[in-house]
């Protein structure tokens, strides 16, 4: 499983165009709807569950006279745990959080928030907007197929086709049951993934390019229909500015450019024509090569009944509506999977 490196740091300004707003409220409704606080009621409602449980406390201490005491400690005693409880509960796992675009956007909204990723570089950038907006989020520098928490967590969410970087149906499984793991007890897990269709049909041996100003990039892509694998071979070109003075006319600022040079290092800039004074660019260009797996949504709720979730719906990524065989990216809701949690009781109550 690769992780973005140099592609990291142009990886936000190449994707500006991704509806991460759309996505998050469109998470938001799939939380609602499988009974995920709606955490901007949620401290109104802490301040209520409060008022209501001091109020019973003490009512009990006044009908219990002298045992008041021994109510009251216990009062005390539950009430961190209900909030340890509930913090957990409304806390969401961003797997494969990259740059934490979608993690913030969450945090923003009142989730406790904890970002996973592999890529260091991808991370690093993360945090610097943790730093810039002053949000409470854990990241963790982790395998998605090998993460670890310190506790459960109500949701997981993993977008933007991470899991298609799993290229065997064995670190899906693996992936899958570590979620499950640290699901919290009904707890949920929605992700997308992009479908072999997508692959083979839509891009699939297809180039795509995009110049600006500043940063282009070449994204060429290589189906290898056996496997149902896509590799995509990356070229990034990143200006560095230089001044460059050559007599004559040109206002400054105004790019002027003959013939792209070339040299061994792969970098690369613009030339004056002579008699002009231009501000040149200098371009750095970074290659880099990654692979995903596109799969079926019948094979992935084989998967997800393997690593002991339950399967809930799915629904066309673009469309919101049923999945059709033309689906390219599929939104999958599944939830702790009930036998987990019965295992999980006996070995409470075990314990107790």
């Amino acid at each position: 499983m690769e992780a973005y490196s140099d592609f990291a740091e142009v990886y936000d300004e190449l994707m500006d165009d991704t509806p991460y707003e759309e996505w998050c409220e469109f998470l938001m409704e799939i939380f609602r709807r499988y009974g995920v606080d709606d955490v901007s009621k949620t401290a109104d409602r802490a301040i209520s569950d409060t008022n209501v449980r001091n109020e019973e406390a003490e009512n009990k201490r006044n009908a219990d006279g002298v045992t008041g005491r021994a109510a009251d400690s216990e009062e005390t005693a539950a009430e961190p745990m209900d909030q340890n409880l509930r913090q957990e509960r409304n806390t969401i796992l961003d797997l494969g959080c990259g740059t934490g675009t979608l993690t913030e956007l969450l945090a923003r909204r009142g989730y406790d928030m904890i970002g996973v990723d592999n890529a260091e570089e991808m991370l690093r950038i993360a945090m610097d907007k943790r730093e810039r907006s002053g949000l409470d989020i854990l990241y963790l520098l982790q395998d998605m197929r090998e993460f670890e928490l310190y506790g459960t967590v109500g949701t997981v969410v993993s977008v933007c086709d991470s899991v298609n970087y799993l290229l065997t149906e064995e670190d899906i499984v693996q992936t899958f049951a570590r979620v499950n793991n640290y699901l919290y007890p009904q707890g949920i897990f929605v992700f997308d993934f992009n479908t072999v269709f997508k692959y083979a049909v839509v891009i699939g041996d297809a180039t795509i390019a995009e110049n600006r100003e500043d940063c282009s990039f070449i994204w060429e892509n290589y189906y290898h229909e056996e496997e149902e694998i896509n590799e995509y071979d990356l070229t990034v070109f990143v200006a560095e500015e230089r001044n460059a003075s050559v007599a004559g006319g040109t206002p400054a600022g105004q790019t002027a450019c003959g013939e792209r040079m070339q040299g061994e290092t792969g970098q690369g800039f613009c030339q004056a024509r002579l008699g002009e004074n231009v501000q040149a660019k200098r371009f750095r260009r970074f290659q880099e090569v990654h692979y995903q797996r596109g799969y079926r949504l019948e094979q992935v709720k084989t998967l997800l009944l393997q690593a002991g979730l339950d399967f809930l719906e799915a629904l066309d990524a673009d469309t919101h509506a049923e999945v059709t065989e033309e689906s390219e990216r599929i939104y999958v809701v599944a939830r702790k999977g009930a036998e987990t949690m019965a295992n999980q009781t006996v070995v409470s109550d075990k314990e107790i």
